[in-house]
């Protein structure tokens, strides 16, 4: 008989994906519940429980507040703040620049320089570590912020690939209108494209704003004062401080204050951020 799944074949998937999703919860729920508990009872519990028993008798909202003044996370913050604000809008900007161009701009070896790009995406991370680092140590930029903020000038090839895809979508009827009435390329990307692809250059900007904020190589390689440390690079040095140890509760409250900001901006921006990922582009 065709048609649709039945109602119990809808009914048992729902009830898969629910479980998976709970799954996927369950670290961030310990996570959550240990950050509230006592000292002996985050020694105490099984870090494997996950039952209603392994929640805390009495919430201890004050280990917010012990982690946040003992980590001086406030630093930390602003540090990592700073980062991640000044690389997501260099993020966006030059990588949707730079997919507009491949997407919507003719030029000779438009195609191979594409290519080329996306075979960036083939080098390890490792490869370039040590040329990268002598050459920001030459020109005197270890222990600053800028290792950190230039490699994003430059665009990011899975980025400028996602924004290409994204702008292929959009008529070039479109585009050539504008041309016809005497519109720059400059104007045709801010008052045509970039309105447009509005959900792909969300997606760019959620993605280089948690890379940024969650990274933890990159300060602990060229970030040698504490003082310039990020939220990453200060929760690692955390546990080492003294009363620490194995104690998680702290450890658990400093970080749910750190993945709060990426969830935040995720659960205001993830309407266009699933439109953006679907890269549906406009319909004609």
């Amino acid at each position: 008989m065709l048609g649709g799944p039945s109602l119990l074949v809808r009914v048992i998937v729902h009830v898969l994906l629910y479980v998976l999703a709970l799954s996927m919860l369950l670290p961030f729920l310990w996570m959550v519940s240990t950050s509230l508990k006592t000292r002996g009872e985050a020694i105490a519990t099984d870090h494997l429980s996950l039952l209603p028993a392994g929640w805390p008798w009495e919430w201890q909202w004050g280990n917010y507040l012990a982690a946040w003044e003992k980590a001086n996370l406030g630093d930390f913050y602003w540090n990592s703040t700073l980062v991640a604000v000044v690389v997501t809008l260099l993020s966006v900007m030059h990588n949707a620049l730079a997919g507009f161009a491949f997407a919507k701009l003719r030029f000779r070896g438009r195609r191979a320089l594409f290519f080329t790009l996306l075979a960036t995406m083939m080098l390890p991370f490792a490869v370039l570590l040590i040329p990268i680092y002598v050459a920001y140590n030459e020109i005197g930029l270890v222990n600053t912020f800028w290792p950190l903020i230039l490699p994003h000038y430059f665009g990011n090839a899975f980025f400028i690939f996602l924004c290409r895809q994204f702008f292929l979508g959009i008529p070039q009827d479109l585009i050539d209108s504008a041309r016809i009435d005497g519109a720059g390329e400059l104007m045709i990307f801010l008052r045509i494209m970039v309105p447009l692809a509005k959900p792909a250059i969300i997606v760019v900007a959620i993605l280089s704003f948690q890379n940024s904020w969650n990274e933890f190589l990159g300060p602990l390689i060229y970030l040698k004062d504490q003082n310039l440390h990020t939220l990453a690079l200060g929760l690692y040095y955390f546990q080492g401080l003294p009363g620490q140890g194995n104690i998680a509760n702290q450890q658990m409250a400093a970080t749910v204050m750190m993945v709060l900001p990426v969830l935040i901006v995720f659960f205001i921006f993830q309407k266009q951020f699933i439109q953006g990922a679907n890269l549906s582009g406009i319909k004609g």
